[in-house]
C-alpha cells in the first residue's frame, strides 16, 4: 500500500540551500517509490525582499548581511557548491554575481502549482539563478522560463504585467513567518513535522519513512 504524503516546501529560488534540499528530498523519494507518494508544494519565502530592481553584488550583500568578509562569504560558495555536487545540483557561483527580487518568480510559482507545472519550474528557476547566473527578477527571462516549463508564455506575460497572485503570494508569506519559519529550506510534512535545512537524502528519507509509520 502507497502512503501519501504532503510535503510544503517553503524556500525562495535565490537560496542555494533550497536547492541543495530540493535535490536531496528529491533523492529519497525516489529511493522509496512505489511506497511513499509525494505531493509536493512549494510555499514563498523572500530571503530578500526589498531588494530593488536592479539587484545588489552578491559578495557585498551577504558579507553586509551576515558581517563576514568577502574571503568567507567565497568559502562558503566552495561549501555549496561541493553539498551540491553530492546531489546532482550544479552551481556556478563565478555567474551568480548579484542577488535579485523573487517575488515576481514566486508569482509565477503560485500560478504554476495551480496549472500542474510547479516542479519544473521550480527547477528552471533555480538553474537559471545558480548554474547560468540568469536574473530571476527579468521578465523576458522568467517568460521564456515559464513556456520552457510547460506554461503558456502570453498567460505569464499577462500575470506579470499585473499584481495578479501578489496577494496570495503575501498571504502565504505572512503565514508561513507566523508559523515561526524565518530561515529556508524548512521543509513541512503533512502539515505537522518541521524539516530545516539543506539535510542529505538519508535524513530525509529517514524522516518521510517515520511520517509514513505515525501518519
Amino acid at each position: 500500500m502507497v502512503t501519501r504524503i504532503k510535503i510544503d516546501f517553503v524556500s525562495d529560488v535565490s537560496c542555494p540551500w533550497c536547492a541543495v534540499g530540493l535535490s536531496s528530498i528529491e533523492q529519497a523519494l525516489s529511493r522509496i517509490d512505489g511506497e511513499i507518494e509525494a505531493e509536493l508544494h512549494f510555499q514563498p519565502f523572500e530571503l530578500n525582499p526589498g531588494m530593488p530592481p536592479e539587484g545588489q553584488d552578491t559578495v557585498e550583500r551577504l558579507s553586509h548581511k551576515y558581517g563576514i568578509t568577502p574571503e568567507q562569504v567565497r568559502h562558503n560558495g566552495e561549501v555549496i557548491t561541493a553539498r551540491g555536487r553530492e546531489v546532482g545540483f550544479t552551481f556556478n557561483m563565478d555567474k551568480r554575481t548579484r542577488t535579485y527580487n523573487t517575488f515576481d518568480a514566486h508569482r509565477l510559482l503560485y500560478w504554476a502549482d495551480l496549472e500542474g507545472h510547479q516542479l519544473a519550474l521550480k527547477h528552471a528557476l533555480l538553474k537559471a539563478y545558480f548554474t547560468d547566473g540568469e536574473d530571476p527578477s527579468d521578465h523576458e527571462t522568467l517568460i521564456r522560463l515559464c513556456r520552457e516549463s510547460g506554461l503558456n508564455k502570453d498567460r505569464a506575460r499577462e500575470i506579470l504585467d499585473s499584481k495578479e497572485y501578489s496577494a496570495e503570494v503575501r498571504a502565504r508569506e505572512r503565514f508561513y513567518t507566523g508559523q515561526g519559519i524565518n530561515s529556508v529550506p524548512s521543509i513541512i510534512l503533512n502539515d505537522r513535522y518541521l524539516i530545516q535545512g539543506g539535510q542529505s537524502p538519508e535524513a530525509f528519507e529517514q524522516a518521510l519513512r517515520q511520517v509514513a509509520e505515525t501518519g
